[in-house]
């Protein structure tokens, strides 16, 4: 047996906070898609680093680049203010281990906050853009951005599609089919999954991923 959901939004979805449907599609909710999580670092006007611990991208190249496609992030945001206005950015992926530490950044996200402090994390000079780096990260991408535009064109999330200049990656996380296929390496966000059958949001959750099969 298989559930079929069309373009409106079921009846029996419920809504656990106001606008949550204008803020994530309902289908988000639905697919349970997981996404790789990470940090995107620029710099505010006032020169104050800032973190926005994300998902919702992928990543993807050809014989023209490399290219950082991010697809949610949000038109209010200092992280979406910053970019439009230096054209860089950095992508920082870190373990597990520095969730809660992200999660601060969050907490503490003013316009004259310094975001590392408050994530007690440490700056680290790109090669290419201006953004900061996250020391702690074991991959950062270094980006210009090639495009913005309105995801949805309702003015809410933003599509920015930026080109790698540049990568940096700690030598113990190098090695192939190594560490950032385990706990300590690379974690997804699992966004609030519904139960299709009750409309009921499970809670949410991070994994981590484990190679089953080499080919």
């Amino acid at each position: 047996m298989k559930l079929e959901i069309g373009s409106d939004k079921p009846e029996n979805f419920i809504e656990y906070w106001p606008g949550q449907y204008d803020t994530f599609s309902y289908l988000e909710y639905a697919t349970g898609i997981p996404h790789v999580l990470f940090a995107v670092t620029t710099l505010k006007e006032n020169g104050q680093p800032n973190i926005n611990f994300h998902a919702w991208s992928c990543f993807q190249g050809d014989g023209g680049g490399f290219f950082a496609i991010l697809a949610g992030i949000y038109q209010h945001t200092h992280t979406y203010a910053n970019i439009k206005r230096t054209g860089e950015f950095c992508i920082n992926f870190l373990s597990l281990l520095y969730y809660d530490k992200l999660m601060d950044t969050i907490k503490n996200n003013s316009d004259d906050e310094n975001e590392f402090d408050a994530g007690k994390f440490t700056i680290e000079e790109a090669k290419t853009v201006t953004a900061p780096r996250i020391m702690e990260s074991f991959l950062s991408l270094e980006c210009k951005c090639q495009s913005i535009s309105d995801l949805s064109d309702a003015g809410i999330s933003a599509l920015i599609i930026g080109k790698v200049m540049h990568l940096s990656a700690d030598k113990d996380f190098a090695l192939g089919l190594d560490n950032k296929y385990s706990k300590d390496g690379f974690m997804f966000n699992i966004h609030a999954p519904k139960n299709l059958i009750t409309g009921e949001d499970d809670v949410s959750g991070v994994a981590t991923l484990k190679v089953e099969r080499e080919y």
